[in-house]
Formats: structure tokens, sequence, C-alpha cells
């Protein structure tokens, strides 16, 4: 049913010419915030690259509770979404990745996902932008591998109503477990990261919160720090008893500009299942910064 109004959904994401604007001044903010970010930090992490080798550090980013500081700064381009299947939706999730040692056996990471959000004819007929709800996870992760190489972290997930339209977000506190493990082994990264929300408080003319999260990933990291990454993004929603499935497909490349080190992802997503306002499909662009300590 969704490919048969496909030519429809792409044909109508590119009618009004506003969007053109909208999306160029985005794209230009996001990417000025960038490059001061990166000029920003270039003599502070020059100092100490040399003590990660760029192929450590290039898999170090395909494990989400590396002991590595990072700040991803992920653009997701999605076309067709909304009921009349003519919407566009483009989302800037910042994503700071922060370890803390918390023993001498332990780690504390935190894993935060703050949206920034606009949309057109997602909700037919109008536009909605600003903040999204953010998600902040805590995984309490062994500093060494566990048996077999396993590299493994668990501890609690908080969604919180930071949205600042009503369309943009769940308006709703939810707390759940989460978990996240893998392995590594020359070059390759495969695993799985989970977790289950629930809502438990929040405004109450929405729908409360009850969905699982999965995210089965699956990498190589070749000798010159280049990766091909393929992943789904899928999350089961129990009220509505419906899956939301994106495949990505992601090509990411680890370089250093004066000193700084830092890795440029770009990939296409394809919704294989999903309600009737889940887009088409999408483009994903993501540039990390990285601040390696030791």
């Amino acid at each position: 049913m969704r490919c048969e109004h496909r030519q429809g959904r792409l044909a109508g994401a590119f009618v009004d010419p506003r969007r053109f604007t909208t999306r160029y001044m985005l794209l230009k903010t996001l990417g000025t915030t960038m490059l001061l970010c990166a000029l920003a930090g270039t003599s502070a992490v020059g100092q100490e690259a040399g003590h990660d080798s760029e192929h450590a550090l290039a898999m170090k980013l395909q494990n989400p509770i590396a002991a590595l500081i990072s700040v991803p700064f992920q653009s997701n381009f999605e076309w067709g979404g909304g009921p009349q299947s003519k919407g566009f939706k483009y989302t800037l999730n910042i994503q700071p990745v922060i370890p803390v040692s918390i023993s001498e056996d332990w780690n504390l990471i935190s894993r935060t996902i703050l949206p920034v959000i606009e949309q057109h004819d997602v909700v037919p007929n109008s536009t909605q932008a600003g903040l999204g709800d953010t998600l902040q996870s805590l995984f309490f992760s062994p500093k060494a591998p566990g048996i077999g190489g396993l590299i493994w972290g668990l501890g609690p997930a908080l969604l919180l109503p930071t949205s600042t339209e009503d369309h943009l977000g769940a308006q709703k506190f939810a707390i759940g477990p989460t978990h996240v493990f893998l392995r590594q082994e020359a070059g390759w990264t495969y695993g799985m990261l989970n977790y289950h929300l629930v809502s438990f408080g929040g405004t109450h003319s929405t729908e409360d919160v009850n969905q699982t999260y999965f995210q089965p990933f699956l990498s190589f990291t070749t000798k010159t720090y280049t990766t091909v990454a393929l992943n789904t993004e899928s999350t089961y929603d129990w009220n509505a008893a419906k899956w939301t499935v994106p495949l990505h497909l992601l090509l990411a490349q680890l370089v250093r500009i004066g000193g700084q080190p830092m890795q440029f992802q770009i990939g296409p997503a394809l919704y294989v299942a999903g309600p009737t306002p889940a887009p088409d499909w999408g483009i994903r662009f993501q540039y990390t910064l990285l601040f390696p300590t030791s």
C-alpha cells in the first residue's frame, strides 16, 4: 500500500517553494555552527589526539558506549509523511555522549538526544518548528570487555517533554530500561541497542507512551578509517500495535581538520513499515566532533 502512493508522495513533497528556502537556511545555519565548533575545539584536542590511533577512534564511534566524548549533529531529511503523504520533516538530533569513570572497573555513559524539528504538511496544511522531546539514557558499563569480547551496558532511559509545539512530541514523561550489547573484532562491529518507555506523567490530552525501540547494527571499518554501516531504528507502539521500521545504509569517514578529529556520515533511509503518518524515505547526514582524552 505504501508503494502505490510513493509517486504522489514524492511529487507533493516538493510543491511549495518556501520549503527550499527553509531547508537552505537550516543547512546554512547548521554548517556555520559545525564549523565554529570544529575551530573552537581544534587546539585542545590536537594536543591529545596522538594517544588514539585513527582506526581505534573510528571503531569507538561504532560503539554506543565507548569511553569517548563525542558530539554528533545528526540531520535527517524525510519525505512522504502525514495522512496525505505530502509531508516533509527535517530533524537535527544533537546527541552528546559523555563517559564518566565511577570506579576502577566501571564507567557511566550519558547519551542525550535533543531533537530540533521543522515539518511541513505532516499535519495537513500546517507547519511546526521547534524542539522535540529529549531522550536521556544512562549506561553502567564495565571498562573491560567480558567473556568472548562482549561489550555491554544497561541502565535507565528517560523521556522528557521538552517539545515546544503540540505535534512535535508526546508531551509525556516516560521511563524504562535500556541496554546495549556488542562485539568488535577485525574491523567488524555488531550488536543491539534497546529501550522500553512507559509514560508516568504529563498532559492528559495526549496518548500515553508505551513503546519499545530496537536498533540492531552491523558495520565494518577499513584501514583507511572508512565505515560502512547497516542498521534499523525500529519502534513498536504497544497502544496502536504497529511497527515503524526505517532501514539505514550509511557511509562514514574519519578525518582530521587542524588536528580536530571528526567524522562525516551520509546515507539513505527507507521506511519498510509504519503507520500512515510515517514517511516513505529520507536522507541522513551526520557530523561528529570527537574529544579523545587518553
